[in-house]
């Protein structure tokens, strides 16, 4: 009797599982910050996505009038024409982490390489006016180690030096999205900008999938050609390559990933890095200065940092693609081809 008692209850448990409602996604996407983003997020009752996106796009125009060098009136944009020296709450946040970063990568990764990403021709409205004395000019501004938060304000060892958080922003702004989440009581979740990727949770029992584009010049669709598709939970991902923003001048390539030790764009084998870290803000940062610092030197330095996990795509000395992945990431990733 008792043994047919407890079948019954373990067939009502069965039952009662087999009849558990699947977890409902929905998605909304748009335009900001100059590019497309991606939201997905499990609906628990109360939410549509329209609300939603009205509420992240609010936020987002408002993360764009602090940093942004898109927009004349930002904190960003007014501390660089030295127009006022008090940055908000975003800005000091964004500072203090590519501090953090610059100091980690020993200054691969610098905020105030601006002034030569614009005269290379890269930015807004930028348009090529390099010179070999223009370079030296500019290099004497170079440097994290010329500003600093002083009282929270400001301080440039000299008015000439201007900050740009292009490489690092998007991302920042991706965290932001996702701790808005968060604060919902949202707990599945994609927040995506950009192609710079924040997920937390799993997507109905499933890790959420990830693509990485395969880095070649003719490749300016996101998702078009997939090299590697990497499973993620509670990560951030930030991909950072020369194949999408770049100008021949001629005959000669120029990338937009400036090395702020040199003034010039970074030239080495390594064509992408993607870096998983806890935010996508530090992913961001990284994945910039490991285009500066190329494969080998990222390499040595991944192995510095476990707390990064990478995949990158570099090209041999024969021009063939070869892939380096890191241990603890490899369980994750299926290549193209595998």
């Amino acid at each position: 009797m008792r043994i047919t008692v407890l079948n019954l209850i373990l067939a009502l448990l069965l039952f009662l599982t087999s009849c558990k409602e699947k977890p409902v996604y929905l998605n909304f996407t748009g335009f900001a910050q100059g590019t497309t983003y991606n939201m997905v997020f499990e609906n628990k009752g109360g939410l549509t996505a329209s609300t939603l996106q009205a509420e992240v796009e609010k936020r987002l125009r408002d993360f764009n009038l602090s940093v942004s060098l898109y927009e004349d009136s930002s904190v960003l944009s007014r501390i660089n024409r030295n127009e006022t020296t008090a940055p908000d709450r975003v800005f000091t946040e964004i500072f203090k982490l590519a501090r953090q970063i610059f100091l980690e990568t020993d200054g691969a990764f610098d905020v105030t390489v601006g002034p030569l990403v614009k005269a290379w021709g890269f930015g807004p409205d930028s348009q090529k006016n390099f010179t070999e004395a223009k370079r030296d000019s500019l290099l004497k501004l170079i440097g994290m180690e010329k500003v600093e938060l002083r009282n929270g304000n400001i301080v440039k060892s000299d008015p000439g030096v201007n900050l740009d958080f292009n490489a690092i922003a998007q991302g920042y702004s991706v965290d932001l999205i996702s701790i808005y989440f968060d604060s919902l009581g949202i707990k599945s979740h994609l927040v995506e900008i950009g192609g710079e990727v924040r997920v937390k949770g799993d997507k109905g029992g499933d890790m959420w999938k990830i693509g990485i584009d395969r880095p070649t010049d003719n490749n300016m669709v996101p998702g078009n050609d997939l090299q590697a598709i990497i499973k993620m939970k509670d990560r951030s991902l930030a991909t950072s390559g020369n194949y999408r923003k770049f100008y021949v001048e001629n005959g000669v390539k120029y990338s937009h990933t400036i090395d702020p030790k040199t003034g010039y764009p970074a030239k080495n084998q390594l064509l992408s890095a993607t870096i998983l870290a806890s935010d996508c803000a530090t992913a961001d940062g990284i994945a910039t200065a490991c285009m500066v610092m190329g494969k080998d030197k990222t390499i040595e330095f991944l192995g510095r940092h476990p707390g990064y996990e990478a995949f990158l795509i570099y090209s041999d000395d024969s021009g063939n693609l070869q892939t380096w992945i890191s241990e603890n990431l490899k369980k994750y990733i299926t290549e193209s081809g595998d």
